[in-house]
């Protein structure tokens, strides 16, 4: 309940924000002329803050996205329409400036990066997802024997063969211990209850013969 709690309110947050009014533009550099500056705030929502990741001058508080609006301001005051402000800035600073380039040759980089990352970062997820379920699927299996219980294992396998015709060969000693260990790895889950039932009959007939 706290968790969907939290996640509503960054939810509301968010939306609170994209709701605000940009506050980048500082007081000094509004136009007296209120049709001037409202083309120069809708030229700057179009426009690319150089040093910034996808964002416009409008929205920027970067020192070169101030330069630039006020650029823009100095453009429009000196009588440039909208579309030769917009030519300036990209003259000055390249098709990068403008947050929506046009699509050309010069530009392929600036529309085709973003799909390109993101299937880049999708591989990545998925290689990392795939290396992370093997590993952890490996480290499922039976446990390596430690020294003292291979030790165990080896003097276990030594009365065995104490047991069986003299002189037991090294072939019967494997035997006896692939035998130990395949009992020693640990049984498949849902498997409890045929043991069980195994050893069950196992002492039944055993107290029958002993009978």
């Amino acid at each position: 309940m706290k968790q969907i709690s939290a996640f509503l309110a960054i939810m509301m947050l968010v939306l609170l924000a994209g709701g605000t009014p940009s506050l980048a533009v500082e007081p000094d550099e509004v136009l007296a002329d209120p049709i001037l500056e409202s083309r120069a705030r809708e030229i700057s929502t179009e426009l690319r803050c150089v040093v910034c990741q996808n964002q416009s001058i409008d929205d920027s508080d970067a020192d070169i996205a101030r330069d630039m609006r006020l650029l823009v301001r100095e453009r429009l005051v000196a009588g440039d329409d909208d579309e030769e402000v917009v030519n300036y800035l990209v003259a000055r600073y390249g098709d990068f400036v403008l947050l929506r380039p046009p699509f050309q040759q010069n530009t392929l980089a600036l529309w085709l990066a973003p799909p390109i990352m993101a299937v880049v970062i999708a591989t990545l997820a998925v290689l990392f997802y795939q290396n992370y379920q093997q590993r952890r699927l490996a480290g499922t299996g039976p446990d390596p024997l430690s020294p003292s219980d291979r030790a165990e294992l080896d003097a276990l396998v030594d009365r065995i063969g104490s047991t069986s015709p003299p002189n037991p060969s090294n072939r019967q000693r494997s035997r006896f211990r692939s035998e130990i260990e395949e009992g020693m790895k640990p049984l498949p889950e849902g498997d409890d209850g045929a043991s069980q039932s195994d050893n069950a009959n196992t002492d039944s007939s055993g107290n029958q013969r002993q009978s």
